[in-house]
């Protein structure tokens, strides 16, 4: 009895290391090798798979699942109940880069939590990754605006 559970000791222990001797698993090496040895062992499907905001796990590579939409503009309230900063216009025009600085910190440390906490949970949907699209401009919407604002002008003069 004895001998069977060293036995079985050992072979969890080979198959530990084995894992960890794969060069994309290994947190030491730099992330070039490390990208490059993932993507020769992916498969054409796999890859092509991870081409959306909504990628799939990839089981047999040890990938979770994960989703890259999110966006933190004025803090990461998409997740859940978070603190809400004002929109960028608002903090644009206090002119303090100092305090910006410190609300992106804050949110960048908000999010970081809460992303642990959804890995933590198995939660891996929209919302939860940490992958902000921030800040951005919605063009249509701009364009819109512009060419309101032009015809207004057009209209008054």
């Amino acid at each position: 009895m004895k001998r069977n559970l060293i036995l079985l000791l050992l072979i969890g222990a080979v198959a530990q290391l084995k894992a960890q001797q794969l060069p994309y698993l290994n947190p030491k090496l730099p992330l070039e090798t490390r990208v490059q040895d993932l993507l020769k062992r992916m498969t054409l499907e796999e890859k092509a798979s991870q081409m959306n905001n909504a990628t799939p796990a990839v089981d047999r590579l040890k990938i979770p699942a994960y989703d890259w939409w999110n966006e933190a503009l004025h803090g990461v309230a998409r997740a859940g109940l978070a603190t809400s900063f004002p929109q960028p216009i608002g903090l644009a025009a206090t002119f303090n880069t100092a305090g910006m600085a410190t609300m992106g910190t804050m949110v960048s440390d908000e999010a970081r939590a809460k992303h642990h906490q959804f890995v933590k949970e198995g939660n891996r949907k929209i919302y939860t990754g940490l992958t902000f699209y921030s800040p951005n401009v919605n063009i249509f919407r701009d364009h819109v605006g512009a060419v309101a604002t032009k015809l207004l002008v057009k209209i008054l003069i």
